[in-house]
């Protein structure tokens, strides 16, 4: 992908299939993957055969330091390909039945030790491979205003990052459809895989027809993880073409970096067929169903509406065996990629918005107008500072802003910070009355900033607990209405986005009030986007603030929901206390809270600058809503929405233990287990070992 200080240019490498029109595989076959005249693959651009594999690009002598003209060869900024030339036939002509598909290869890149990162890797599926040879879009893909018969699918495997396209960082996969800009995409750091790392990684991509899903899964062991870590439904019926072309192309754009492809294996099936769950060590680089160790169903596809299934294997380990046979004239088709020129910001921001399904991107703003707008940054506009960035109170010409300035870390494509992280977050489908919203932004330079709606009334944490000069207390009325917006933003995230956001960060600080005391939820920073549908969770290193922290989160690493619901239960009992989620001897508001309930006076818990003006009643609620929140145990705490109704009035009060519950966690998570860990809670024996939430040294 491109941006202005780097040249996305994405990286394909087209998978092909095997020709259903051929009864079988009865011709042997061995190609020589060190012979540039080899009949079968195609090498172009920078591509080149390398010990038994295929290298898509070559280290630069020297990196570039600015962008190449649109006229350049492929050679000045690395683009390599490498296809099959014969078209691959994905539909029935008679019954118009669509095939399903699954492909699973291994792949490096490996980054020059004195540049940044290259582009990528990408698979390609496409109708005519030709037309993208000449392209002078993104990684050789088409741009924005193509012609239907270029429509495409791509899983890319990305090492750059490029806002303006809406990536999330410079260590993702995606999934594009017709547009460089991903439907979808996930951060495979997160889940252990570091695409730049220049280990071997093996990928396995799966399209079932009949469910129109796509999966993607990656990992560095040979055998196919549990659980993919893209889910997508997407129906490519409409996209797929009765021939279509399959491959891979790589890239480095401003960058230097060895992209190389090791072993592959592709096939159709029927959708009921089970995948490949593993590539061998010793497959060859194309081999027949008999030595590649597969089950192929080989009954016609096309002839008795079943699918007959051409499986390809590449190689790292050389080639062994002579191939019986050929199901399809095996062909390459190369494109190479020439730098494409900028586009208005106005139309790549739609691009984006179409994706994303927003109603409105927030607007790219010049270095200039940033630093005109803070006073060059001046130290006495700061309104808030955190731990990877600086809040500085802005205007411009629409009004007063809040500028939000990152640390840098690490460069533009660093793997996964802040600001990416925020940025991904807050573009994606936050439009919500108690959400912050962004309005600008701005990656310039080494500078990464972004812009949002100036709050008058700052963090509800300096209002409750007097950090500012202001003699202002809230009041009952206020604090509720604070509490309700809270919930409402939180069930929005976890119910009503299009992905479910966990925050992992909920607490006073990044509670903001606008001039009416309205609660305004920010700082994603920390936040992570899961599918709906998702049932297992990876471990992350546990983030956010102790004192709001769930413990099973510190204990395990999984988030969810009920993470964010256990720090929204400390935000109300800041709120109907006034104290600090830990004290200065060390106490949790959440133990003392426990305490003053298991001794039957928790209305004593009050904030006593409240006077009396405060209902009994809606007090008692929140403070019940509170503890009910920050059970130990998170299966025992309602949902965001639950407490919501709780706190209006609409459902009954939860009931809660006469004591804080002691928590047994088992210390080992399988790979099978649900995205919560199983606890006995209710059953454990005065023997077992409690896990309480701390009440002193906290960090």
């Amino acid at each position: 992908m491109h941006s202005p200080h780097s040249l996305l240019i994405w990286v394909v490498f087209i998978i092909f299939f095997f020709s259903l029109n051929f009864p079988s595989l009865s011709h042997p076959f061995s190609p020589e993957t060190n012979n540039s005249n080899n009949n079968n693959i195609t090498l172009f651009g920078d591509a080149f055969f390398r010990n038994n594999s295929i290298s898509l690009t070559q280290e630069l002598a020297a990196c570039l330091s600015s962008s190449p003209s649109s006229s350049s060869s492929s050679s000045i900024y690395g683009v390599g390909g490498a296809f099959y030339a014969t078209p691959i036939r994905f539909i029935d002509s008679e019954s118009n039945a669509t095939a399903s598909f699954s492909s699973a290869f291994s792949f490096s890149i490996s980054p020059s030790p004195l540049c940044s990162s290259g582009d990528g890797i990408a698979f390609l599926v496409a109708p005519n491979a030709d037309s993208f040879s000449s392209s002078k879009g993104h990684i050789g893909l088409p741009r924005p205003a193509f012609d239907v018969q270029d429509s495409f699918f791509a899983v890319e495997y990305d090492t750059s990052f490029d806002p303006l396209l809406g990536d999330i960082n410079g260590n993702h996969v995606g999934i594009d459809v017709n547009t460089v800009v991903s439907v979808t995409s996930v951060d495979v750091v997160s889940r252990g895989v570091d695409l730049k790392s220049g280990k071997a990684i093996r990928t396995w991509i799966e399209y079932r027809n009949a469910m129109k899903m796509i999966r993607v899964w990656v990992g560095y062991s040979p055998v196919r993880p549990p659980n993919p870590v893209l889910v997508a439904r997407i129906d490519l019926s409409d996209l797929l073409k009765e021939s279509m072309y399959v491959g891979f192309s790589g890239s480095n754009g401003q960058g230097s970096a060895l992209h190389v492809v090791e072993k592959w294996r592709f096939k159709t099936f029927q959708s009921s067929l089970v995948p490949m769950d593993t590539v061998e060590e010793g497959d060859c680089f194309i081999c027949s169903p008999e030595e590649s160790g597969t089950d192929i169903n080989h009954d016609s596809f096309f002839r008795g509406k079943k699918m007959k299934v051409g499986e390809m294997v590449l190689g790292l380990g050389g080639l062994t065996a002579f191939v019986f046979s050929i199901l399809a004239i095996v062909s390459v088709i190369s494109f190479i990629t020439i730098k494409k020129r900028r586009l208005l910001a106005k139309t790549r921001m739609e691009r984006v918005a179409s994706r994303i399904q927003m109603n409105r991107v927030p607007t790219r703003l010049s270095l200039e107008e940033i630093k005109s707008a803070t006073m060059g940054f001046d130290r006495k506009r700061i309104v808030g500072e955190g731990a990877s960035a600086t809040v500085y109170k802005g205007s411009l010409p629409h009004g007063e802003v809040a500028v939000k300035r990152f640390q840098r870390v690490n460069g533009i494509d660093c793997l996964r910070n802040p600001f990416t992280t925020e940025f991904a977050t807050m573009v994606s489908c936050l439009r919500h009355k108690n959400l912050i919203q962004l309005q600008g932004w701005c990656c310039e330079g080494s500078e990464l900033v972004l812009v949002y709606e100036y709050m008058s009334n700052g963090s509800l944490d300096k209002i409750l607990h007097k950090k500012t000069n202001s003699a202002i207390v809230l009041s009952w009325k206020q604090r509720l209405n604070i509490v309700l917006g809270v919930a409402s933003a939180l069930a929005y995230l976890h119910e009503e986005c299009e992905r479910q956001i966990i925050h992992r960060d909920v607490k006073t600080c990044n509670i903001m009030l606008d001039a009416e005391f309205n609660a305004r939820l920010g700082d994603f920073g920390l936040a992570e986007v899961y599918d709906h549908s998702s049932l297992t969770r990876n471990a992350t290193i546990p983030a956010g603030t102790m004192g709001y922290l769930a413990p099973e989160y510190v204990y395990s690493g999984v988030p969810n929901t009920k993470t964010d619901v256990y720090s929204f239960g400390v935000v109300a009992l800041e709120l109907v206390s006034g104290r600090r989620p830990v004290d200065e001897h060390g106490t949790s508001v959440v133990d003392w809270a426990w305490d003053l309930w298991q001794k039957g006076k928790l209305i004593e818990a009050a904030d006593l600058r409240l006077k009396g003006k405060v209902s009994e009643e809606e007090m008692g609620r929140m403070l019940v809503v509170g503890l009910a929140c920050v059970h130990p145990n998170p299966v025992k705490r309602p949902s965001v929405k639950e407490a919501e109704r709780i706190l209006k009035g609409e459902d009954p009060l939860p009931m809660l233990p006469l004591r804080k519950p002691k928590l047994r966690l088992r210390p080992v998570l399988p790979d099978y287990s649900e995205e919560t860990p199983s606890y006995d809670a209710e059953r454990a024996s005065p023997d077992d070992p409690p896990f309480l939430t701390p009440r002193s040294n906290f960090s």
